[in-house]
């Protein structure tokens, strides 16, 4: 798993690629919430379209990063989910919070 982060006009853009799952999302985790606390985004975008393939693993990051990014009175959106990825997330009732863009 490969994360690249751009940060532009207060919006933190994590782009995701190839697995998540519990062997992953430590380093996601540990690489995404160290450039939030840094940074303090107003946003923060988590981009899936790289990823090939989620597990539960992923709807704990997706969770986590919402929870990290309000404390800090910042916005999380869930951008570009590929189809074969929206069923999982949408049985997580993920999609009740607002964040699916």
């Amino acid at each position: 798993m490969v994360v690249e982060t751009q940060y532009e006009d207060n919006i933190l853009t994590a782009k995701l690629y190839g697995e998540i799952d519990h062997h992953q999302a430590p380093m996601i985790r540990n690489k995404i919430d160290g450039q939030t606390e840094s940074l303090r985004p107003k946003e923060l975008h988590l981009d899936f379209s790289g990823v090939s393939f989620m597990d539960s693993s992923g709807i704990g990051l997706i969770m986590g990063r919402y929870r990290q990014v309000s404390l800090i009175g910042g916005s999380l959106k869930v951008i570009n989910v590929p189809k074969r990825l929206q069923k999982i997330i949408g049985l997580s009732g993920i999609d009740t919070l607002g964040v699916l863009k």
